[in-house]
């Protein structure tokens, strides 16, 4: 029975971290390397490798990344690859070294990124709520199997939905926090 519940906080807590993956990569008006962390390229003859793999990512003062490839012989699969991405960034390559400026965001961009952000949000309740109730009929099967008895049932559900309610709170203050971050001037 323990097990049900560790499985439980173990799968939400998987479904919150891609949430916070995702959210990083989502621009803010201020650099941040997490923004280009997973940006795949692809080098080396066609092999699709995440940024983070293939260079060391700095934040260059408040609105500027500095990439510095491992391999200057990837810098142009880099550049292709920052160009080509829905971020709208323009690198600039200095030497061995790229440099990528971050405008700050307009009024409808910080919008846009917002209801992006409150998608994504609902997208993981969504989630959270199929696993719950994934979870709730597992334990109804265990107890139509005798595997559990009425009591111990109730008592499971209700962990369960105590789990999931906190989950789902924690998933709203990440929420109010990205986008309080993105509407900042």
């Amino acid at each position: 029975m323990i097990e049900i519940t560790s499985d439980f906080r173990n799968s939400l807590d998987q479904i919150t971290q891609r949430l916070r993956e995702e959210l990083k990569g989502i621009r803010t008006g201020r650099a941040n390397t997490g923004m280009v962390e997973g940006m795949p390229v692809e080098a080396y003859g066609g092999t699709k490798m995440r940024l983070i793999e293939l260079s060391s990512i700095t934040v260059d003062g408040a609105n500027a990344l500095l990439i510095t490839p491992f391999d200057p012989s990837t810098i142009k699969d880099i550049e292709k690859a920052i160009l080509t991405s829905p971020l709208g960034m323009n690198p600039q390559t200095e030497g061995n070294r790229i440099t990528i400026r971050i405008p700050p965001l307009t009024e409808e961009q910080r919008i846009k990124y917002a209801k992006m952000i409150s998608q994504l949000v609902e997208d993981t309740k969504n989630k959270v709520r199929f696993e719950r109730d994934s979870v709730r009929k597992k334990i109804k099967n265990m107890e139509d199997a005798k595997e559990l008895t009425e009591d111990e049932r109730f008592r499971l559900e209700k962990e369960i939905d105590e789990i999931s309610g906190k989950k789902n709170e924690e998933l709203q203050e990440l929420k109010t926090s990205k986008e309080k971050e993105i509407m900042e001037f």
